[in-house]
């Protein structure tokens, strides 16, 4: 019987499948099938919760096959990440236009990414301040004892580490392994090696223009391959909404949500805070935040329901330079650099909101103005090399609460509504990255705002 219920269960997803592929031959826009799909992920997930409960084998085996299409699909993105970072930040150099600006690019692009990240800390402490959360009323269950567990690892990590250790393993020494993966700070490690790169190139062009003019060549070339291979995946974007945002809707633990409600709405509150100052940034730079809100829509979604920067990434490029009007060469600098700095939900937001909580705890008034000073500026240092997966939030909240000595246990209390949060909080880091470029672009002379104010998504063309 339970067999019987998977292969119905199935079905109906591949059914929903088939609705979509029917919306696409019809030529029904990106957009609207995107939210489609979001609609019917939820609906559908949502009946197999109430249906079978999470716990349920015939929920949990569902969810296995539903991957194929949700996890599987985010893991396509995922194989062309580390490529399109370090082909970016190398074809970055190889542009005419963009090397004759390179200090001043990189200086605003880590500059804003910086600030809005110091600005999404002090949203964070307000929103905790003015919610009254505090971590004495959290509670271990069962599933928090285990999440603590297996955080011990990965606290060993970042444990009595230093700001300057921090910062030292950003440094690559093994660029292949990195290109792997291998370490939390990889993503950074990799757009440092681009960037040493990129600057060699800029040296041998002077000196041997005809050798650095082939590598050019040769940058170009697999730049617009693996564009190639981005844009295949990309169309298989619906269908990968629909599967993951069932299996959210399914397996969430809704009763969890409640009893933390408090702590998850203010974490949303925080977070559209930050997106609202995103959008006056963008009004303040005389760009319509409507016209942002429109085009950053399909990568902004995709960002919510799949859960990975890393993964939103090729969206994130597309967007900026295919929809908001940013150069090739901000766009290739903005969107890598902000998998691993200044990641205004996982790394400012998240941080700052779990150390006000924890603070008294252990005597210290959360209020004061040195602690909350010296929370920023850990919060900005230390969202440098977070990774931009599903899971850089509780990195990054293990480096701070251990710089700032405090207890680290808060971090695994929070696991039942960790997914719902992340979902918001890593759609704002895509916000903060598409932001960056958008106001570097035009800062630097570069932006085409006709690009910016055209109506219809050039992705959905």
């Amino acid at each position: 019987m339970d067999t019987l219920l998977i292969i119905i269960n199935v079905a109906v997803l591949l059914g929903l499948a088939a609705v979509l592929f029917f919306m696409q031959k019809k030529h029904v826009s990106f957009s609207k099938r995107v939210f489609t799909a979001l609609g019917m992920g939820i609906v559908l997930g949502y009946l197999i919760h109430l249906l079978y409960g999470i716990d349920s084998e015939i929920t949990t085996t569902t969810m296995d096959w539903y991957s194929i299409f949700g996890t599987g699909y985010v893991r396509l993105l995922q194989m062309v990440v580390m490529p399109l970072v370090f082909i970016s930040i190398v074809g970055a150099f190889t542009k005419m236009k963009l090397t004759k600006n390179i200090g001043k690019i990189s200086f605003l692009v880590i500059g804003i990414l910086l600030g809005t990240t110091a600005i999404s800390a002090a949203i964070g402490i307000g929103a905790t301040v003015g919610f009254g959360l505090d971590g004495v009323q959290l509670t271990e269950g069962e599933a928090e004892a285990s999440r603590n567990v297996e955080l011990a690892d990965r606290v060993t990590q970042v444990e009595g580490m230093t700001i300057p250790q921090q910062l030292l393993q950003m440094i690559p020494s093994n660029p292949f392994a990195d290109l792997t993966g291998a370490r939390p700070t990889s993503t950074i490690a990799v757009v440092i090696f681009a960037a040493f790169l990129g600057v060699a190139y800029l040296g041998v062009r002077r000196k041997q223009p005809e050798q650095a003019e082939t590598f050019a060549k040769i940058i170009d070339s697999l730049y617009a391959i693996i564009m190639r291979i981005v844009t295949l995946v990309l169309r298989l974007t619906p269908y990968g909404i629909l599967a993951l945002i069932a299996k959210v809707a399914a397996t969430s633990n809704y009763e969890a949500i409640v009893a933390l409600g408090k702590f998850v709405i203010a974490s949303y509150v925080a977070l559209i805070l930050m997106f609202i100052v995103h959008l006056v940034l963008l009004a303040m730079a005389g760009l319509n935040p409507v016209q942002y809100v429109k085009k950053g829509f399909p990568a902004l979604l995709f960002a919510f329901t799949s859960r990975s920067s890393a993964g939103t990434l090729p969206l994130n490029i597309k967007a900026q330079t295919k929809d908001l009007g940013v150069s090739d060469g901000v766009a290739n600098f903005a969107g890598p650099f902000s998998l691993s700095i200044g990641q205004n939900g996982c790394a400012g937001i998240y941080p700052a909101m779990l150390a006000v909580m924890v603070a008294p705890t252990v005597g210290i008034d959360p209020l004061s103005p040195s602690f909350i000073l010296t929370l920023i500026v850990v919060v900005m240092i230390s969202s440098f090399g977070v990774a931009g997966v599903g899971g850089g939030a509780t990195f990054a909240s293990l480096i701070v609460l251990s710089v700032m000595d405090l207890p680290l246990a808060i971090v695994g209390l929070l696991i039942s509504v960790e997914p719902l949060i992340d979902m918001g909080r890593t759609a704002l880091n895509v916000s903060g990255g598409m932001t960056t470029g958008v106001l570097t672009s035009r800062i630097n002379g570069d932006f085409d705002k006709n690009v910016y104010d055209e109506k219809e998504i050039a992705a959905e063309a």
